[in-house]
C-alpha cells in the first residue's frame, strides 16, 4: 500500500511518532517520491495496538504480544494464553478493589445524606 491508508491515518500522529521511537512500530519505507508506503502488517498493527491498549495491556506486554504474533505455533498460543491470563487475574483484582471502595464510599455519603454523624463523615 502507498500513501496513508485509512487505519494508518487514524492513530494520531503523536501516536504513531512515539510508537515508532519506542520501537512498537516501524518507521514506514518511503517511495522514490517520499510518500510512505506501508504493507498488510504495517496497516494491522497501530490497530492492534490501540486494541490492547484499550483492554488494559501495558506497553511491555504490548511489545511481548506482537513479539509472540511473529510465531505461529502452540508454543506462542500458550504463552499469549498465560499473558492474557495474569492480565485477567489483574482485572479482577482491580474489579475487586474498586467493588471495595465503591461499598464504603456509598456507605459515607449515606451517613452524610442522613446527618448521621456529627460534622461531614467525608472530611
Amino acid at each position: 500500500m502507498t500513501g496513508n491508508s485509512e487505519q494508518i491515518a487514524a492513530v494520531a500522529k503523536a501516536y504513531r511518532v512515539y510508537y515508532e521511537r519506542i520501537a512498537l512500530l516501524r518507521a514506514p519505507a518511503r517511495s522514490a517520491g517520499r510518500y510512505r508506503v506501508y504493507d498488510t502488517g504495517d496497516v494491522r498493527r497501530p490497530g492492534f495496538i490501540r486494541r490492547a491498549r484499550e483492554l488494559g495491556f501495558t506497553l511491555d506486554e504490548v511489545r511481548t504480544l506482537l513479539e509472540l504474533s511473529a510465531n505461529d505455533d502452540q508454543a506462542t498460543c500458550a504463552n499469549v494464553r498465560e499473558l492474557a491470563e495474569s492480565h485477567l487475574a489483574d482485572v479482577r483484582e482491580k474489579i475487586a478493589d474498586l467493588r471495595a471502595m465503591e461499598r464504603v464510599l456509598a456507605e459515607v455519603v449515606r451517613g452524610c445524606a442522613v446527618g448521621e454523624a456529627p460534622g461531614c463523615p467525608i472530611i
